[in-house]
């Protein structure tokens, strides 16, 4: 991250957590767009949909480069997206670092 996006990345991070009064992680904040996304507020969730949850918010991030294509939402609300031919092949270090600048696209 280049030290603008880095500070951008650490205010949202600050907000939130100021927001919701505890530390998050990286999951926690995918998991609060994966909400934001499918429009979950109060239900009990599994933990298979908790993770359906996050994918639902790595989609949404990774389609503002291209690498994901909205194609609707199910019968029950949920969006679903298409994996492009553009997805690269990235280390760890550098998915999180798309991930993260995904994010800051997503609240700015």
């Amino acid at each position: 991250m280049t030290i603008k996006m880095d500070f951008k990345w650490y205010k949202i991070k600050k907000r939130l957590e100021d927001n919701y009064g505890q530390k998050l992680d990286l999951n926690s904040i995918l998991f609060l767009i994966g909400l934001q996304e499918v429009g979950i507020v109060h239900k009990k969730l599994s933990k298979k949909q908790k993770l359906e949850i996050i994918h639902v918010a790595v989609c949404k991030l990774l389609s503002f480069w291209g690498y994901y294509e909205f194609e609707g939402n199910d019968s029950d609300g949920w969006p679903h997206y298409k994996k492009t031919n553009l997805t690269p092949c990235l280390t760890v270090f550098e998915q999180e670092k798309l991930i993260k600048d995904g994010v800051v696209e997503y609240f700015s």
